[in-house]
């Protein structure tokens, strides 16, 4: 065991702050940290990652991991990940950096494990080990699934380098407003509350579209809000058995307008689980805002974002 240095001490030693609390956020970090399957996550990206050999040697894989994913719990630039960790205690001893002993890593080098990520599309098999090990533990797939969309909105100004927009991004009405950006659609299990599957799409896509891919096909009913109304054959291509549970548009003037109008709402305390996932995603995360140019950077970015929130919903159940 190495020597603990000044600093780490000092970061460690509760006498040097006797009157000091756990913040909310070294509870959240407490809590991560035993419940985040760190081997098994390493194991995917450690086939890609960069050898020692010559040359200036690589910074750990598990501590990479760590800091990528303060990047996203505290929704941080790569400069402002850097200064968070030269400025948060609780980060650096989450990471695992001694400031007595070594540099914290810079931007670039987070910046070039970022890419290395997206080079690989290893965000979405970031996703799939969380969900192997979800289930390995009790979580199962259910079988009913409950499928949604949200708009994450993108700069829609051309006061840039560039002087565009983003070409993968679009612009799409919602009510009587217009918003530029991307969708992110995604399968959750009725049972676990748990995301098991999920497609990222320019705006304007229509969330029919990518049903299919929502689902995994054991289903025996599906729910989803009215943009999926009257969509039995593509349910039916990719879940036969399936059952179509979704919310059906209901005219004012209707004869049954009161009925439909109570079994919609019926459906929707279901149907209401799905909003948890954004909540954790775009309210606890901040990723209601793409931080990066392009489709395939903010659809890694979005595969991590579902993976650790899947983990965070399951706390309770991990932790019992």
């Amino acid at each position: 065991m190495k020597q603990q240095t000044l600093a780490m001490a000092i970061d460690h030693n509760a006498q040097y702050e006797k009157y000091r609390k756990p913040t909310r956020r070294d509870t959240f970090l407490s809590t991560m940290e035993g419940l985040v399957p760190w081997s098994a996550l390493c194991s995917v990206i450690e086939p890609h990652y960069p050898k020692a050999g010559n040359g200036r040697p690589p910074i750990g894989l598990e501590r990479m991991l760590r800091m990528y994913f303060v990047q996203h719990w505290f929704n941080l630039a790569d400069e402002a990940c850097e200064d968070a960790l030269l400025d948060s205690t609780a980060l650096r001893r989450f990471v695992g950096i001694d400031l007595g002993r070594e540099r914290v890593p810079d931007a670039t080098t987070l910046l070039k494990f970022r890419r290395l990520l997206e080079e690989h599309k290893l965000g979405e098999a970031l996703f799939a080990k969380v969900g192997e090990v979800l289930q390995a533990s009790g979580l199962r797939v259910g079988a009913g699934t409950i499928v949604d969309a949200t708009i994450i909105a993108a700069p829609s100004s051309t006061k840039n380098a560039s002087g565009t927009r983003d070409p993968e991004m679009h612009q799409t009405r919602k009510g009587k407003q217009w918003h530029f950006g991307m969708k992110l659609h995604i399968g959750v299990d009725k049972d676990t509350g748990l995301t098991h599957s999920a497609v990222v799409t320019a705006a304007n896509m229509h969330d029919k579209h990518p049903l299919p891919d929502l689902l995994h096909g054991r289903e025996a009913e599906v729910y989803g809000d009215s943009a999926y109304a009257s969509q039995k054959a593509l349910i039916a291509s990719k879940a036969p058995r399936a059952r179509d549970a979704t919310n059906q548009r209901v005219r004012a003037d209707g004869p049954c307008a009161d009925i439909a109008r109570m079994v919609n709402r019926s459906k929707s305390r279901v149907r209401s689980r799905v909003e948890h996932v954004f909540a954790v995603v775009k309210r606890l995360w901040g990723f209601s805002k793409v931080r990066y140019r392009g489709l395939a950077k903010n659809a890694t970015r979005a595969f991590v974002a579902l993976g650790l929130a899947n983990i965070f919903l399951a706390r309770r159940f991990l932790n019992a």
